[in-house]
């Protein structure tokens, strides 16, 4: 039977430090009790349903919560895989400091469609879009739980432009697309613009603003 602290350890040595209920190995009968209980004594905190993190640094679970970006990747991480999940449209444009101030929806690129948007215990909502990541520009970024990937600037101008998953947050999106654009060189984006299988009026304008902008060579 595993005590209380090889759950935790469990549950922290996961990718994102964050693991679903099913997949803490242990011999325990009523292992929902045992996790409820460390959620009431903060050694964890709950995601979502199902779904529980380990605070960093020896945080308490009662007071310290992570931000939405870091708990909606964390929460898609546990459902699909290590590096199965990524923070795209808004919430990369966030991560990128091109929306200054926090919002309360999250987009995470998933492999599969189905998954309906998700409110997290720690607050805010998680929408699911899925991508086919092996067709996204990623970089792998530190957050508060732990590196998953995150849409590149560029990939992130071009989605918000392209596939724009921003109705809740319009304003914000808006805003975001000239802040990306002003750390986004013309020969990145039109990487980008050029593999994709689909291009947006908006996208091929900007690409020929930042042209404009960056001029030859």
């Amino acid at each position: 039977m595993a005590t209380d602290t090889e759950i935790v350890r469990q549950v922290a040595r996961a990718p994102m430090r964050t693991a679903r209920l099913k997949d803490i190995r242990t011999d325990e009968a009523n292992l929902w009790r045992v996790v409820d209980r460390l959620v009431d004594e903060g050694a964890l905190t709950r995601l979502v349903h199902g779904i529980y993190a380990a605070p960093p640094d020896g945080r308490d679970g009662r007071t310290w919560r992570p931000p939405l970006e870091a708990a909606a990747l964390a929460v898609a991480t546990a459902r699909f895989g290590q590096r199965q999940a990524a923070l795209m449209g808004v919430s990369a444009a966030r991560h990128w400091a091109a929306i200054p101030r926090a919002i309360g929806v999250a987009t995470v690129a998933v492999p599969r469609a189905g998954y309906a948007p998700t409110a997290l215990d720690t607050g805010g909502r998680i929408r699911f879009v899925p991508r086919d990541l092996d067709q996204l520009d990623l970089v792998v970024e530190r957050t508060a739980l732990g590196e998953g990937f995150v849409t590149t600037p560029s990939q992130t101008l071009f989605d918000l432009l392209s596939r724009p998953q921003t109705k809740d947050v319009p304003m914000e999106a808006g805003a975001a697309v000239p802040n990306l654009a002003a750390r986004v060189s013309a020969p990145e984006f039109e990487k980008i613009v050029v593999a994709a299988r689909k291009t947006t009026t908006a996208a091929r304008l900007m690409l020929n603003e930042l042209k404009e902008r960056d001029g030859p060579g």
